[in-house]
């Protein structure tokens, strides 16, 4: 297994560039060094691990399960598919590959909190074979080059730092007619839907997990993040700069969420 690094809490100050850091990037809406940010989003999600699963639940009520149930349609699980879930810590996507047909997935994690979150699952479902679990960072990938068939990657990308690194990585170790999926938030495309969104997004999304999760922040930074994520035609952009082909997207729900579909020729 990797070994994980130390966990840092979130900062709430702004931190500017200095010259001895790769540069800055960000935090939701802050700014802060490229160097801290993996740090930082392990940080969110350490701390909101133990409620995730539920959070997205009443944040979504449920609609995310239906989004997810479109990406494992699109993937089309079947034995002998070896598969690589990329931020699926707490093991929804896996389990949902398992029971649709496949039978080799390695779930792939910056946050141990998550990856223990998910291998409990699995043990509850009696899942003693067929998955494993690695923690590590989807921008070094600790794989050899071609050696999935598929890359799954759910409401993980916005997170990365250097998101360009992280497709790069993707596209290099799917085999040759590998297939390339990312579930994420998106622009809302539904007129009148936006900003029914951003009121939901700011206003109630933090008081929820103030409530069920007490972690008001962290669920602020995740609404922050969905804002900073590109459009879906921007991330197609960048998909096809990562020499991925054939790339495709659907909206979901008006745009809240996108599936982004591509392959490695």
């Amino acid at each position: 297994m990797v070994q994980p690094m130390s966990a840092k809490t979130p900062e709430s100050e702004t931190v500017e560039p200095s010259e001895t850091n790769g540069g800055t990037t960000h935090f939701g809406y802050q700014t802060v060094r490229e160097e801290d940010k993996a740090d930082m989003v392990r940080g969110v999600f350490d701390n909101v691990a133990s409620k995730y699963d539920l959070m997205n639940d009443a944040m979504s009520l449920g609609i995310h399960r239906l989004w997810k149930n479109r990406l494992i349609e699109k993937l089309r699980p079947h034995p002998g598919q070896k598969l690589l879930d990329v931020g699926g810590g707490t093991g929804d996507i896996a389990f949902k590959y398992l029971d649709a047909g496949g039978d080799d997935v390695t779930v792939f994690d910056i946050n141990d909190e998550m990856l223990a979150v998910g291998h409990d699952r699995a043990i509850d479902r009696g899942l003693l074979s067929g998955i494993r679990w690695m923690q590590g960072n989807a921008e070094e990938l600790p794989f050899e080059d071609a050696t999935f068939d598929a890359y799954t990657i759910a409401f993980c990308i916005r997170n990365v730092t250097h998101i360009d690194k992280a497709l790069s990585e993707a596209k290099r170790v799917l085999k040759p007619g590998g297939h390339f999926l990312c579930l994420e938030f998106s622009k809302v495309v539904l007129p009148g839907l936006d900003k029914v969104y951003d009121t939901y997004s700011f206003s109630i999304l933090p008081k929820m997990g103030e409530l069920i999760a007490d972690d008001r922040e962290s669920y602020q930074y995740l609404a922050e993040s969905i804002r900073r994520f590109p459009d879906q035609d921007t991330f197609k952009g960048m998909i096809q700069d990562a020499s991925l082909d054939v790339v495709s997207y659907e909206n979901l729900t008006g745009g809240i969420s996108c599936i982004h579909s591509a392959w490695r020729t």
